[in-house]
This record gives C-alpha cells, structure tokens and sequence, in this order.
C-alpha cells in the first residue's frame, strides 16, 4: 500500500508577502518623445542628401520620359490616334477666279506701251465700215469683209466658264473630229473679287489664256511664248497674252495656230475678254491678230 507522508509536525510559520522575481527577465526601454535627439553624423547627412536628390532626380526623368512618349505618339501616331485627329476645314465655296487670283495686294505697275499693229499686206480685204460691238463685254472691235462671217454660237468651257457669244469666224476645214475655225470673239468674266474694285489682270488674263489653250486645242501642244505683259487697249488698263501654239492631230492640215487672248478692265466688275486665233493653214492673216488687237475700244 501507498503510504503517504502527514501534515508537519511543529507549529506552522507565519504567512509573509514580497515581490516575486522572473528569473530570465529584461526590463522594457523608456522611451522619452520630449527628450532632445542627438544630432545625426556627416555620414547620414550625407546619406540624406543623396536619397533626396535621387527621388526628385527620378522625378523629373519620369515626367519627361512621358513627354518624348506623348511626341512620339503625335509625330508618328496614324490618322485614327486621338492626339493627332484634325479637322477638316471648311469647303471653299468662293467662286473659281476668288480661289485662282484674289485680290492684289499691291498696286500695278504701269503698263507695256501697245506695240504697233502688223503692217497689212498688200492686198488684203480692207475692214468693211462699221464695227463688232459687244455690248455685255463694254467693248467693240474692227469688223473684217470675207472670208470672216458673224458668229451666231456660243463656246463655253474653262475653269471660268468664259461664253464667247459675239464676233467673226470662217471655217478653215473639216476634219474628222468636226470643223475647224478661224475666230475673233468676245467676251466678258467677273474679274473682281466679292467687293474688291481692284482687278488682278496679270493672274486672270493668264487663266483664261491657259483655258482657251486647254479647250479649244489639240492636246496636247507646245506654246511658243511672243507676248505676256500689261498693256492698253482702247485706253483701258489690259493684259495680252499672245503665243503660237503647236500640235498634230489625225486628218487635221493645221499645226499650229498664232493666239492673242486680251483681259481688258472696262470700268466694270466683270472684264472684257478679246480672242482672235488664225491657224497655219491661213498664215497670211496672222496680221489680223495684231490688227484686231489695236482696233479695240470700250463701248
């Protein structure tokens, strides 16, 4: 049997209390917020300085980085990048000569003096009496006897949609594309630009000259240049083009043709235009362009 040791013996201690110690303990750190900090070294200083410079350093290299990037997106970006996405501008609703020849922006100089007309050669038909007036254009010219004949069409065509509706012609031949003419017309085109007064003679005679050499000849055609210049015509402020055209075309005798194409200010918005052309063919009237050109007056 177990056997178990008995109460002690004697009388029993007095019960006393005292601290009790953890063997193995450390005491915890005091912290004091309000207690001065030792100054920091050089070294960490130092160490300071260069972790701020290297943040701001990396700053500012970041924020270009995204500027070269932007660029490059808009320099090199298709027509679908956003950045790069233009507008269209407006439709150009002016009318043709507004957009080909607007208004000088400086005053003209004075013109060429008009050179004197081709001698007629002996025998030629003298110009009957009385003239070509044309009355919408503000101009008139000499009239000439046979073989030249009224002219009763109207030829339309160019950028500025000059009708030549008044003059002579005679038919020089037929070939397989149709007739062929000699022509001494007029016309007229508004010359001035929305409430400008002042008409761009150089630029707009020059347009309707390379209309008439576009539309009413043999394409294509070398120009041999002979005059290009202000001048007066009837007193009024002019600008003559004239110039010898050449060209071939199938079963078509004619191969090149002396063209004078006249812009002349008669006062008005729209200007005069004077047209005479005389083919290879009938190189015997070549001095009827020059002729014709010093019989022009304002009507």
């Amino acid at each position: 049997m177990e056997t178990r040791p008995g109460p002690p013996s004697g009388p029993t201690p007095p019960h006393r209390s005292g601290a009790v110690t953890r063997l193995g303990a450390t005491p915890e750190p005091v912290i004091d917020l309000f207690a001065p900090q030792p100054s920091p070294s050089p070294a960490d200083q130092r160490r300071r300085q260069r972790r701020t410079l290297l943040l701001f350093g990396g700053s500012a290299a970041g924020v270009a980085l995204v500027g070269v990037v932007t660029l490059l997106l808009v320099l090199v970006g298709g027509a679908d990048n956003p950045l790069r996405r233009r507008y269209q501008p407006p439709p150009d609703d002016r009318p043709p000569l507004a957009q080909l020849c607007p208004p000088p922006s400086e005053a003209p100089g004075q013109p060429a003096p008009a050179p004197p007309a081709s001698p007629r050669p002996s025998g030629a038909a003298p110009a009957p009496a009385g003239r070509t007036v044309d009355a919408a254009a503000g101009i008139s010219y000499r009239r000439y006897g046979e073989p030249w004949v009224p002219w009763r069409e109207r030829w339309t065509a160019g950028t500025l949609d000059v009708s030549y509706t008044v003059g002579q012609h005679f038919v020089t031949e037929v070939y397989s594309r149709g007739t062929y003419h000699a022509s001494i017309l007029s016309a007229s085109v508004p010359a001035t630009v929305n409430d400008a007064l002042a008409i761009d003679l150089a630029c707009t005679g020059r347009q309707v000259a390379a209309d008439v050499r576009a539309e009413y000849y043999p394409q294509p055609n070398r120009m041999e240049l002979l005059r290009d210049e202000r001048s007066t015509l009837g007193g009024r402020p002019a600008w003559v083009t004239k110039f010898r055209l050449h060209f071939s075309q199938p079963d078509l005798k004619a191969t090149s043709e002396l063209v004078a194409v006249a812009l002349i200010d008669v006062g008005r918005p729209d200007a005069a235009v004077f047209y005479v052309s005389i083919p290879s063919t009938h190189s015997h009237l070549d001095w009827v362009v020059d002729d014709a050109l010093a019989s022009v007056q304002v009507a």
